[in-house]
């Protein structure tokens, strides 16, 4: 059994609960307190940063886990939760309870739990002064609340909507509700058009209130930097923004804002992470000091216990015919090294006897224990947002599609050797290694961005191969974190996935393509039930690619 709590203030949800049939009138955050002060602001805030992240389902709808039902015919292994399995075979999900955590319900209700904080705090110091952000008092905070309330939108977006195509048929995809005022009535029926806006006009309002904020936070007015949007966070997600949106100068800009003159000192010092205790390692990788977390985010996730049911996971490399393995997220070579990258030496962990999952320390779980006895608790993961690294890797593919192939070849040499890969990167070994095809290549992806936008400039030859050498990176930097789903949206990647039910005496094959409308993660249930319209998820998948189930594969 685990019992779950809210840090910060007494009141969480500020009545911006989509999925309730009565939305109650709004109150201040806590009943007690009025939020008057520039202190207040400040310490209400601290509770806007939501608990939650949506790493789980988009690693279960990705390509890092497979099935080892699948990849290893005699286990039998259910998942961890049922709806582990719905979110892996792409299906709407379903089967959760609404205290669940991971769920599709649990990242959008905490997610616009904190827009409401935010929301909140604006109209706070509104009250307070009719230009908040030329108040050396209110400034800061002015600009935390716009920033943070863009980025939990970003998120949002994302996961429930399609990726960013171009500024004409991102019009016509529907994205999300961009809340900027508290509540003040009874019902609000947020499926209407004034609140749900188009892909399009979400990125305008992000852009908007990034803009508003970005050069007004001030970190000296923080007690621990790494716990909000600091300056260095602030502008890794600008980049992260700009790159999605393809406005790759304004990526430069904001990277370089973050990464200061000499990238390769901001990095991870892998070499110095003791490897005596799996918690001395975890301390040091969370270390809210080191220079390469700019953002670390407290939250409730069982994705270490996801992966120890051993159903979804990064497999040690036994696969069954036609399924790709996943060994190579974390074993796997690179243009230069061999096996797994020298960084993670001593630092993956196994479950199982066979070897039947791999997973880096940085996943494992914090218990705080409530009642040692009973042995209940809350359950922690801390995620890393953004980190310098992958700020790092959002530069090198702005300079490649400007033209800077060298130059994003150096942060690409910068990134490999933070992680102590013992060779120089250049433009010959990344040909040798990114040659072949999707077909014949752990490593490359069939691409589709010109099929998702004739406006995404096309690369070839030397170019695309670095292209694929930067999504590697990146699928290696961000595993567990979620991101390699963004960039499989952003890019069009096709996706396979093999599973069979623990009952199942088939394996079932299904592809998910380019223009796949399944790679939107559909509106959680509860909030479906209270009015709000589902997103259409019917398929578009192309005929000639098969879709099949096979008898399951022998010992």
């Amino acid at each position: 059994m685990m019992k779950k709590y809210i840090f910060g203030l007494a009141l969480m949800t500020l009545g911006l609960v989509f999925a309730s049939c009565e939305d109650k009138l709004d109150e201040v955050p806590d009943n007690r307190t009025e939020i008057d002060t520039p202190e207040k602001v400040q310490l209400l805030l601290v509770s806007g940063y939501p608990q939650a992240v949506p790493a789980v389902i988009c690693e279960l709808s990705g390509d890092n886990y497979v099935d080892n039902n699948v990849v290893k015919p005699g286990i039998h292994r259910a998942p961890y939760k049922d709806f582990h399995e719905e979110a892996y075979a792409w299906k709407d999900i379903n089967n959760y309870g609404t205290g669940e955590d991971d769920t599709p319900y649990d990242v959008w209700e905490k997610y616009y739990q904190g827009i409401a904080v935010a929301n909140h705090a604006i109209a706070a110091m509104k009250e307070m002064d009719r230009d908040p952000a030329n108040n050396l008092e209110l400034a800061h905070s002015w600009g935390e609340a716009h920033v943070l309330r863009a980025y939990l939108h970003f998120v949002l977006v994302n996961v429930f909507a399609e990726a960013y195509k171009d500024e004409t048929q991102s019009r016509q995809d529907p994205g999300i509700p961009y809340v900027t005022e508290p509540e003040t009535k009874v019902s609000v029926n947020y499926g209407d058009d004034e609140y749900r806006h188009s892909v399009a006009e979400t990125y305008d309002l992000i852009e908007k209130d990034l803009l508003e904020g970005i050069n007004l936070i001030d970190d000296s007015k923080y007690k621990v930097p790494a716990y909000h949007f600091n300056t260095n966070a602030a502008h890794a997600f600008a980049a992260r923004f700009y790159l999605y949106k393809r406005e790759y100068e304004k990526v430069i800009e904001h990277a370089d804002a973050a990464l200061g003159s000499n990238a390769a000192s901001s990095l991870r010092k892998w070499q110095n992470i003791s490897t005596n205790t799996i918690d001395a390692m975890l301390n040091s990788y969370n270390d809210e000091t080191a220079p390469c977390n700019f953002l670390l985010q407290s939250t409730y996730s069982l994705q270490d216990r996801l992966l120890s049911a051993i159903r979804f996971v990064i497999n040690d490399g036994n696969k069954a015919e036609n399924v790709k393995s996943s060994k190579n997220v974390i074993y796997g070579g690179g243009p230069n090294w061999s096996n797994r990258l020298p960084a993670y030496d001593g630092k993956i962990y196994r479950y199982g006897e066979n070897d039947d999952g791999s997973w880096l320390f940085r996943v494992y779980e914090y218990f705080e224990y409530d009642d040692k006895i009973a042995g209940i608790g809350w359950v922690h993961i801390i995620y890393q947002p953004f980190t310098a690294e992958e700020t790092l890797l959002c530069r090198a593919e702005a300079k490649l599609y400007l033209g800077q192939t060298a130059s994003a070849i150096d942060d690409l040499n910068t990134w490999s050797a933070s992680k102590l890969a013992p060779n120089e990167l250049t433009q010959d070994r990344i040909n040798r290694f990114y040659a072949g095809d999707a077909a014949s290549n752990d490593y490359v992806e069939e691409l589709n961005p010109q099929k998702m936008s004739s406006e995404f400039k096309e690369l070839t030859g030397d170019d695309l191969y670095v292209l694929h050498c930067i999504l590697h990176f990146r699928r290696v930097e961000t595993m567990f974190e979620g991101l390699r789903w963004f960039d499989i949206k952003r890019y069009g990647i096709t996706v396979h996935h093999a599973y069979r039910g623990p009952l199942d005496k088939t394996i079932t094959h299904d592809y998910l393509q380019w223009n796949d409308k399944r790679r939107v993660l559909q509106i959680p249930n509860n909030v479906i039930s209270a009015g709000y319209p589902s997103t259409d998820r019917s398929t578009h998948v192309d005929q000639t690619t098969p879709m099949m189930s096979q008898p399951l594969l022998a010992n």
